[in-house]
């Protein structure tokens, strides 16, 4: 008999409750989870693409856990309105605030108060390799997927909502930048990666655009690897890869480049 104990025992949080739970749930509340909460009018596009591959397989070993809270469920009247038209006039639909404040009140109750509350909007702040280096440090987030118009101002004001956007871009809904999000922060949680030293030489990891990457076979249409790479001469590899990757960030984003130097010169 092994003494080892199954994945699905010992690990669920303990809150005060009337109602008992059963150890053998089918979504038991992971104490050791870094936990992703969305709101959402489409919990069904959930997991997504985030059920398959890396990210798949450590949601099934319990690295991360997901919940999904259908903002529907908190729609007014019989058809369950969960918007109404811009006061002022204009065109399209707004989500109502006293629908979306119903959704976060429920929701923030099971999420701890250092899981950061997030809306998913063009006008954010732009999300970046280290802003998903702090979501992977904190427990959890829980993020808001707006539709339509957007979403009442009371809500952001009121709850303190984070605004982060994923690009210069307008999407018809928060449900693919979240899963996006998600994605960047979820791969970087220990244990995920099965190398996890890929995590700190990818692109962004220092500011700097990532290498040419190379595998067999050594010729392939009459272009071949280059030498360096095949030298054994580790710290050739290593000088040439650092002259690739400020090249390229150099040439496709000064922006980043102009960071870079400002740290190099500061340091």
């Amino acid at each position: 008999m092994s003494d080892q104990t199954p994945k699905s025992h010992g690990r669920k949080t303990i809150r005060p409750s009337l109602q008992p739970r059963s150890l053998m749930d089918p979504a038991p509340e992971l104490a050791r989870a870094w936990r992703a909460q969305v709101i959402t009018l489409f919990p069904e596009a959930f997991p997504g693409i985030l059920g398959l591959s890396l990210t798949g397989k450590a949601l099934k070993d319990g690295l991360w856990q997901l919940q999904t809270v259908g903002l529907r469920e908190f729609g007014i009247g019989k058809h369950r309105n969960v918007d109404d038209t811009p006061a002022g006039g204009g065109a399209g639909m707004v989500l109502r605030a006293d629908v979306m404040g119903a959704a976060i009140e429920q929701a923030r109750r099971t999420m701890p108060p250092a899981a950061p509350l997030i809306y998913l909007s063009p006008r954010g702040t732009p999300f970046s390799q280290p802003m998903a280096r702090d979501l992977a440090r904190a427990p959890g987030a829980t993020l808001i997927c707006g539709r339509f118009e957007g979403l009442d101002q009371r809500v952001l004001d009121h709850f303190r909502v984070r605004e982060v956007s994923l690009g210069d871009f307008v999407l018809t809904g928060g449900e693919l930048a979240a899963q996006a999000m998600l994605d960047a922060t979820i791969r970087l949680l220990p244990g995920v990666l099965g190398n996890a030293s890929s995590a700190e030489e990818e692109s962004f990891a220092e500011g700097l655009l990532e290498h040419p990457q190379y595998t067999r076979p050594a010729e392939w249409n009459g272009h071949a690897i280059p030498d360096v790479l095949l030298s054994g001469n580790h710290g050739a590899i290593a000088k040439w890869r650092r002259a690739q990757s400020e090249a390229l960030t150099e040439a496709r984003r000064p922006d980043l480049w102009a960071a870079h130097r400002d740290r190099t010169d500061k340091g």
